[in-house]
């Protein structure tokens, strides 16, 4: 939106002396090419161009009883193909309307391409095709961009539908002014010794030349709203214009004299007034509004007549090219940004003398661990920042001001951490939280029935988050492995939040806990399964005083309940079993040192 703005073609700006540029009746309206000042205000509609007629595109008679109230006509011809739209520029208290035809003559119109009968109920400035220049996006009062080639003539009728009006202005709009800046619209339609109207800046030089072949004498009339006075000693071939008006130059020749009329218009240069500097916080996704900034850069004058853009260079605020978009996402750091002020009625007409820092300062971000673990087996944790910005300030809620602190219990601990910059202080409240962990411990292994995949249980003695493993396995979150076969095994319980890890070597094999040794041949033995799976394996049974009753091997057939011929009585009785390691020393099974039953 501001790029066609800023490129846009002034056709005209509100002044004094509309009447002279307004055609009331289509067959005489006014011819309108590049550098053309149309200065609006309409005053009745002169024939009724449209002979009664109920209605023409979107247009409806109006409070006069026919389409026009008070109506202006101007005509023009394209130059060149391209994106093509126009703004009509008025006073928000005003309704005005529009139509535009593709014709090439007032009695076969037809019916308009673009046209708009909106009441002006939104107080708006604008309307026209394309886009509106405040950057209304739902205005509607604006109609869909034209795609023109050259050599294409259109009629605009533009209608007041209100009797008193202050006025409006044309600007031509759309890329086809960027490809042809020059000759967009084609002026040959303008048969003028002084050439077409001349839209100009205020201080612009603006030298109207009459020059021609033969001429005897010059003489030069200005007509500012009370009819044509002679300017007095202004009589060479140039004149250079210094107010506006309509100029009017006389030259006498050998065979006749020559009158030719020239508007010209001279829009006042906006000021661009100091910008001040910003600093403010930047975190991911900061949107800065430079339009928070247009109030500085404007001053006293007006929205509705100065447009403010922003850039990122002298040169394309010179140019009015790349403008930044209002809501900007700066990066972290300084960025000059300059302004740019420039006329709605006339886009030439800008300042682009100030610039302003921006200044984008990094909210800190939490770069360390906010959940910490203290291990029993160490006592104390280091939390916070261990590589901290030598910019940034740290402030813990312990009082303590380093980028890190050692915590010896667990809770939550607080820290706010600060980067001052430019003046901007840009703080952020971390919290960390801390726990204590015991280091793993196992309590027992459980081996549960007596066959040839056993299920192992680990019962752990102290409490935490553990995970376990069995031999060379995986690590899981269960405590119990099913399927384990005989033999040595071992098993690990580790801390997952990284306490430290224990490893037990076990010993899985089977045992009844109870036998009967009564001759009904059903569990006459009591022996334990499995032992082939050690190294030379010795099983010990003692009774309930510590007193030695059988010791086993691999291919012992079992125990029968008797000491030395004789039979015990029913009780408990207590087992070992030892085996050589692969060190070849004797170990006893842990967790094995277990009880059974005796019943006869």
């Amino acid at each position: 939106m501001l790029r066609l703005v800023q490129n846009a073609l002034i056709i005209l700006a509100f002044c004094q002396f509309a009447s002279a540029q307004v055609s009331q009746d289509c067959a005489y309206a006014i011819p309108i090419c590049n550098n053309t000042p149309i200065n609006g205000g309409t005053n009745g509609f002169g024939v009724d161009d449209f002979n009664g007629a109920a209605s023409t595109g979107c247009l409806e008679p109006t409070i006069s009883g026919t389409i026009e109230s008070n109506s202006a006509w101007y005509r023009f011809r394209t130059g060149a193909s391209g994106q093509l739209g126009f703004n009509i520029g008025h006073d928000n208290t005003e309704d005005w309307d529009f139509a535009l035809y593709k014709a090439t003559d007032c009695s076969n119109l037809g019916d308009p391409i673009r046209c708009n009968f909106f009441d002006n109920s939104e107080n708006v400035s604008f309307v026209g095709v394309g886009e509106d220049p405040t950057g209304n996006t739902d205005s509607v009062h604006y109609e869909d961009w034209l795609q023109v080639n050259a050599g294409e003539d259109y009629y605009l009728l533009i209608n007041n539908f209100s009797n008193a009006n202050t006025g409006f202005s044309i600007q031509f709009t759309g890329d086809i002014w960027l490809t042809n800046p020059y000759d967009a619209l084609d002026c040959s339609i303008v048969d003028n010794l002084l050439g077409p109207p001349i839209a100009a800046c205020e201080n612009d030089t603006v030298m109207l030349d009459a020059t021609t072949t033969d001429a005897i004498n010059y003489a030069w009339y200005l007509d500012q709203g009370s009819g044509f006075q002679l300017i007095s000693g202004a009589s060479s071939a140039t004149y250079q214009a210094v107010d506006s008006g309509l100029y009017r130059v006389q030259v006498v020749t050998s065979t006749g004299t020559i009158i030719s009329d020239v508007q010209v218009g001279f829009n006042p240069s906006p000021i661009t007034y100091p910008v001040t500097d910003t600093s403010y916080c930047y975190t991911n996704g900061t949107i800065i509004d430079l339009a928070e900034k247009d109030a500085e850069a404007l001053g006293p004058q007006s929205p509705d007549s100065v447009l403010v853009s922003y850039h990122t260079s002298q040169l394309e605020a010179n140019t009015g090219a790349n403008p930044l978009p209002k809501q900007y996402a700066q990066g972290v750091g300084q960025e000059t940004i300059y302004v740019r002020t420039s006329s709605l009625a006339n886009p030439h007409c800008f300042d682009a003398s100030q610039n302003f820092m921006l200044n984008a300062v990094q909210t800190p971000e939490s770069t360390f661990e906010t959940t910490v673990v203290i291990c029993e087996n160490v006592g104390s944790v280091e939390i916070g920042e261990t590589n901290p910005q030598a910019s940034y300030g740290y402030l813990w809620d312990t009082g303590e001001q380093t980028p890190s602190i050692v915590v010896s219990q667990e809770g939550e601990y607080g820290v706010t951490v600060a980067n001052d910059s430019g003046g901007a202080v840009c703080e952020n409240y971390i919290t960390v939280t801390v726990t204590f962990s015991e280091s793993p411990a196992i309590a027992k292994v459980h081996v549960e029935d007596m066959q040839l995949n056993n299920t192992v249980t680990i019962e752990t003695a102290t409490q935490g988050d553990y995970e376990f493993r069995l031999d060379n396995g995986d690590f899981q979150a269960d405590a119990t492995f099913e399927g384990v076969s005989p033999g040595v095994h071992t098993v690990t319980m580790r801390d997952v939040l990284g306490c430290g890890e224990v490893s037990e070597e076990i010993v899985v094999v089977g045992y009844l806990s109870t036998f009967t040794p009564n001759g009904d041949v059903l569990n006459e033995t009591w022996q334990v399964e499995g032992l082939s799976a050690l190294n030379n394996p010795i099983v010990t049974i003692y009774d309930r005083y510590g007193k030695l009753i059988k010791q086993m091997n691999e291919y012992d057939p079992g125990w029968d309940g008797s000491f030395n011929g004789k039979p015990l009585p029913s009780t408990d009785y207590w087992f070992k079993l030892s085996y050589l390691d692969d060190d070849g020393n004797r170990v006893y099974a842990k967790y094995l040192q277990s009880h059974f039953s005796l019943r006869r």
